[in-house]
């Protein structure tokens, strides 16, 4: 069979999230031989997904009754996504796997972020440092730096193995006098600089990584927040609720809770 064309991105990462229910009364029809071949297919399908140069495989218990089992899948190749996705499904074997819920999205840099010469021009007028001395330089090239590391942990990031995961899409409004695609670029950058300093208040205590699936998905983000505790993730996304950019114009989907579990954890969590 002749290998397919990969399909890259320009930058960044192809993204799924793809969660499922367990069919209990089809595996319990299996024997203990059988059983123990499916856990060892999936096992080995994992091991070869993490080896794949520039991917990442989380695996989540999903809290509440909405799904069993949660995979987060980051890849560059689309057609890699799509086979791993497929393999996933069945490799515990037909009809064990029962798809609930899925989403396509794709690591993206945020279009508000802020800009060599927008930081050169707070320097000289709120820190009144002039271009070229050595204290310009110095914090020019400390965010040149920074923004470096940004740029990267969005495009291509590196997951914690944090216990706690919110997942959950969203899009903007439209609706009237609440169109945030109305707005002017200066307008919507000047709200997402407020919404951004109340979530680097939560730093250390949460990682949010914020995929963009317009024209992928049905809408037109996905966030996945990592946390050590629940207490966390409720705080950040109530504070969140407060602030304009969510209260006016927000809008947001079914929101999920999984524990990232090793997968012989997971096995016995799930009772297979």
């Amino acid at each position: 069979m002749q290998t397919p064309p990969e399909i890259l991105p320009t930058e960044g990462r192809h993204v799924l999230h793809l969660f499922f229910r367990v069919e209990y009364s089809t595996w319990e029809l299996l024997n203990k031989s059988a059983r123990i071949a499916a856990k060892t297919a999936l096992a080995e399908l994992v091991r070869e997904i993490r080896a794949t140069p520039g991917t990442q495989l989380l695996l989540f218990s999903m809290v509440t009754p909405k799904a069993d089992l949660g995979f987060m899948l980051l890849t560059p190749d689309l057609q890699n996504a799509d086979a791993f996705a497929k393999r996933l499904a069945t490799a515990l074997g037909p009809d064990i796997l029962t798809p609930t819920f899925s989403w396509l999205s794709m690591t993206e840099r945020s279009e508000y972020t802020t800009s060599d010469q927008e930081y050169a021009a707070t320097l000289a007028t709120e820190e009144k440092l002039a271009p070229g001395t050595p204290a310009f330089d110095e914090k020019m090239q400390a965010f040149s730096t920074r923004m470096a590391k940004y740029l990267k942990d969005r495009l291509e990031p590196n997951l914690p193995d944090w216990p706690v995961v919110c997942l959950y899409p969203m899009s903007k409004r439209r609706a009237p006098g609440q169109n945030w695609y109305a707005l002017d670029f200066d307008a919507r950058k000047k709200l997402m600089a407020g919404h951004a300093r109340v979530g680097r208040t939560y730093s250390g205590r949460i990682l949010q990584l914020i995929t963009g699936s317009t024209g992928l998905d049905d809408e037109e983000w996905f966030v996945t927040l990592f946390a050590k505790t629940t207490s966390d993730i409720k705080a950040i996304v109530y504070e969140m609720r407060f602030d304009e950019v969510s209260a006016q114009y927000a809008e947001f989907g079914e929101f999920f809770i999984g524990l990232q579990l090793p997968l012989n954890d997971l096995y016995e969590r799930l009772c297979l």
